[in-house]
């Protein structure tokens, strides 16, 4: 079977950096369980020269999204996220307005420009972006001036144990623990210059749970092919908080993606099987 692992140029930013190697690792992979793979640089002005065969997008949020959308109004079908669920989930304040409005609890969440948001500490955000770039934690409440705009968001800064679950479709995996200091969020170095350690969550009553909201939040926002929900469990009153979803996730065989299905008994062959078996783009 001819796979094509659809990548982005180079260029000097830390996420094309992480989405290339990612691509470069899947597109390896692929060849090693038999499948002919190759990688191809995505251009938006040369998708009538993509060769024949499965397209999977391997791609940073951005451009991803740039790219489904090219692909979906070319009617060219792809292996990834459609881009209704990427707009629904790819806006954190808008995917906030979603989830509270369906139901869910998420904490207090809120236009940096608004001056009624004051949860001390708390966290600030870019409004759109991923893989937690530019979050930092006031410890005072204080905003920057230059934050203090619609393109950045406030988050009520909750305490407890960072959880992480694949959902593909319909299925749901094993949460995964994240091991953070106290006091640390889970931010970009955190995740892939210094990786925290992360293992399947023991509780099993509180695993379950997990699963059922992750499945719940993925049927909110349309989740249509692979993504991982990110939530905290706020110990001293027992609360799941939901925190993101993220619909262009990692999913190579050393990704939090893949780890959560494989603990829950999904082998990586049958999780490539899922991968490569629902296209997207020709709705």
């Amino acid at each position: 079977m001819n796979v094509t692992v659809l990548r982005e140029s180079w260029q000097p930013h830390p996420l094309a950096w992480i989405h290339r190697a990612e691509a470069r690792f899947f597109a390896e992979e692929l060849r090693r369980a038999g499948y002919a793979a190759r990688l191809v640089r995505f251009r938006d002005d040369s998708i009538s020269d993509l060769p024949s065969g499965l397209l999977v997008l391997r791609l940073s949020d951005p451009v991803m999204l740039a790219a489904v959308q090219t692909l979906t109004r070319a009617a060219i079908p792809f292996l990834g996220p459609s881009a209704a669920a990427m707009e629904r989930c790819y806006d954190k304040y808008e995917a906030y307005r979603v989830a509270t409005a369906h139901g869910v609890d998420c904490p207090a969440t809120a236009l940096a420009s608004e001056a009624s948001m004051r949860s001390i500490p708390m966290l600030l955000k870019p409004r759109r972006g991923s893989d937690s770039i530019g979050v930092r934690l006031l410890r005072d409440g204080r905003i920057p001036a230059r934050a203090r705009t619609d393109r950045y968001i406030t988050q009520q800064y909750v305490r407890g144990v960072e959880l992480t679950v694949a959902v593909f479709r319909e299925r749901a995996g094993m949460p995964l623990r994240i091991f953070l200091p106290q006091g640390m969020p889970y931010s970009f170095f955190r995740k892939y210059l210094r990786p925290a350690p992360r293992a399947p969550l023991a509780d099993i009553g509180l695993a379950e749970r997990v699963r059922r909201t992750a499945l719940e939040i993925a049927k909110i926002f349309g989740v249509d092919w692979a993504a991982r929900i990110d939530l905290i469990h706020e110990m001293e009153n027992d609360r799941l908080r939901f925190l993101e979803c993220d619909v262009a996730p990692l999913v190579s065989a050393n990704s939090a993606f893949a780890a959560s299905l494989e603990a829950a008994g999904i082998g990586r062959a049958e999780q490539l099987q899922m991968l490569l078996s629902h296209r997207c783009g020709l709705r």
